[in-house]
């Protein structure tokens, strides 16, 4: 069971919770569902994660963060024409920007053992993530999450047939460390925000 469900509601049967708590074959691993996973691994390494259930809740999170942050009337860096409509409705200047205060963009996939988020072409261009602004606002769909990179990049690829999108890459670091990893070593952490919309 999901924890949106566990959180939000959606009952289960009381023969299925029997099952997966008795079970001898099941790992520790397979207990854990991809969407529970990810939100831990997203939050653990530094994201900002609102789980909306329905579109008007997302519009309400999306002005919370602008009020949260003095965003409201800023520049934003919006590369995807089929978001400017939630950008529009706010009145943020999103084309010809010169000095964006964040990014709002799509993605490609959550993925859940990392808690990173994949981003391409399609979402950010050429931009390597030093280029883009230290702030991000995020737009996901629970069916996005996946168990792992792999399972993204055939995502990926059954999406696009034929218009295969290049700069796929990965933002997994959201704060900086005071001792910073050797895994983290190049990386450029970001301040980013996910909005979840529920659509499974």
């Amino acid at each position: 069971m999901s924890i949106f469900k566990k959180l939000f509601g959606g009952a289960s049967s009381s023969e299925e919770e029997k099952q997966s708590q008795t079970s001898p074959f099941l790992s520790k691993k397979s207990e854990i569902p991809v969407d529970e996973l990810f939100m831990s691994r997203f939050v653990k390494n530094g994201g900002k994660f609102l789980y909306c259930v329905h579109l008007d809740e997302l519009k309400s999170q999306f002005e919370n963060i602008l009020e949260e942050n003095d965003w409201f009337e800023k520049e934003v860096l919006c590369l995807e024409p089929n978001l400017y409509n939630l950008l529009e409705e706010n009145k943020l200047p999103h084309t010809n920007t010169e000095n964006p205060s964040f990014l709002f963009a799509g993605c490609e996939k959550l993925i859940a053992d990392e808690g990173s988020i994949l981003f391409s072409s399609k979402q950010i261009k050429q931009f390597k993530p030093n280029e883009l602004p230290a702030n991000i606002v995020v737009f996901a769909t629970t069916s996005q999450i996946v168990p792992n990179k792999g399972d993204g990049l055939r995502g990926i690829k059954n999406k696009y047939k034929t218009d295969y999108p290049t700069n796929i890459t990965t933002f997994k670091y959201f704060k900086k460390e005071e001792d910073e990893s050797f895994m983290q070593y190049g990386s450029v952490p970001k301040n980013l925000y996910l909005l979840l919309l529920e659509d499974l």
